[in-house]
């Protein structure tokens, strides 16, 4: 925490408010995990139709992400924060007036809206107020916010609804986004950039999309977001499908803290050993982590499975971010970081509807097992081709040489490929 102390008090209470209101967004989100596919079972609804309904929640990320990405980098980032906590806060209250399976699929694309808004904006304001050289060990701490909500969230979440039932349980979850909602509008921007990327060229999201720079990020986070999918929309169902006595709330709580860990480590030693290394450890976790799920039978091994999964979580989402910013110029980091997103966005859209059809043949340990695989193919995709060629891409994602695509690198990683040829 020494480089938070050298700022100025200013900039320390601006990051402080800025914690804060992702705390309560991430909290208010996570407050949903454990129960939103047995609230959906509930209005009777196949395992099929809960996997739809729960991918339509990627359906408004992938809408809504390209004009909020320009939006963020044009208008700024604290508006586009602003709609993503309202959409967090409004969301809930959907969820308590209907048991309709379209209007629930429309409530759940609403509430896409809030992390393309508040996740996107959220990561370029902090990687705006970072110096390049502390930028992955600021973005690490900042990040924090995602585990501790992913904690705190399923568990009020979770016993909110054992206690009292459903409609409670939204209403705390609109509360939490209320309070974010004024958090962040204490937050102060930093200055604004000049916008200038040829928005009128209506091929400008297929070129950053398809550059050598974003593309590999991109499939890889499709990968993952097909695993990560599966997690929210299946877990709950796999637990009471096992019998494992086990509230749901915790597993997602043994994520988060496995994800608040790592995270601490995984920032401040990636500006000095790049950021490659730590996106392939991450993959290796979450091909362990669904192979542990695949094999699951107690509660033991479902905690187990999920603090290897949280590892994974924490480590390879913050290492994305920072790796779109050292890819990035200043006024094109909401844009970038966007795009590379919405291979996430993408994966956890299928995740429901099409694993989903398989769930009656394989079961929920098949869709796990599957999820393996896939998390093995994300890592030879990135070992293989992360770099200009496949040796410059083995040397990145082993952490031995530098970024062939960096525009705007800490001063300490250019020593990685004068270091790497020594004897």
């Amino acid at each position: 925490m020494n480089v938070f102390i050298s700022f100025n008090p200013i900039l320390r209470r601006n990051l402080l408010v800025l914690f804060t209101a992702g705390l309560l967004f991430w909290s208010g989100l996570a407050a949903l995990l454990p129960t939103l596919p047995l609230y959906i079972q509930a209005t009777g609804a196949s395992d099929h139709t809960v996997g739809i309904v729960m991918g339509t929640f990627a359906v408004g990320l992938i809408a809504s992400r390209g004009w909020l990405s320009r939006l963020a980098d044009h208008r700024g980032r604290k508006v586009v924060m602003l709609i993503g906590m309202v959409a967090v806060a409004v969301a809930p209250l959907g969820y308590i007036v209907t048991d309709s399976i379209p209007m629930l699929m429309a409530i759940r694309a609403f509430h896409g809206i809030s992390i393309a808004a508040f996740a996107l904006a959220y990561s370029a304001l902090v990687v705006d107020l970072s110096p390049p050289d502390h930028r992955g060990e600021i973005i690490g701490f900042m990040s924090l916010v995602n585990p501790i909500g992913l904690a705190l969230g399923p568990a009020i979440g979770g016993y909110a609804h054992e206690w009292f039932g459903f409609t409670p349980m939204f209403l705390i979850a609109t509360g939490l986004g209320i309070l974010g909602l004024f958090c962040t509008t204490q937050v102060k921007e930093a200055r604004q950039l000049q916008d200038t990327a040829p928005q009128s060229q209506h091929n400008y999201f297929w070129r950053l999309l398809l550059s050598p720079r974003i593309r590999i990020p991109a499939i890889v986070l499709l990968l993952v977001g097909l695993t990560f999918g599966s997690l929210s929309t299946f877990i709950p169902l796999f637990i009471q499908d096992v019998g494992a006595s086990l509230n749901v709330g915790l597993f997602y709580t043994a994520v988060a803290l496995s994800s608040f860990s790592i995270r601490l480590l995984v920032g401040p030693a990636s500006d000095r050993y790049g950021r490659g290394v730590f996106i392939s450890i991450s993959l290796i976790f979450y091909a362990l982590s669904m192979a542990m799920l695949w094999r699951a039978h107690n509660a033991v091994t479902f905690l187990l499975a999920g603090a290897v999964e949280g590892a994974g979580a924490g480590t390879l989402i913050p290492m994305i971010a920072a790796l779109m910013a050292d890819r990035s110029h200043a006024d094109e980091r909401g844009r970038t970081f966007g795009v590379c997103m919405l291979g996430f966005d993408a994966g956890i859209a299928l995740a429901g509807p099409v694993l989903g059809l398989f769930a009656d043949q394989i079961g929920y340990r098949g869709i796990f097992g599957a999820c393996a695989v896939l998390s093995v193919l994300g890592l030879g995709i990135f070992l293989t081709c992360s770099g200009k060629d496949t040796a410059h891409s083995l040397r990145f994602a082993l952490g031995l040489g530098r970024d062939s695509y960096a525009i705007d690198l800490p001063q300490s990683l250019p020593k990685l490929e004068k270091a790497s040829k020594s004897p």
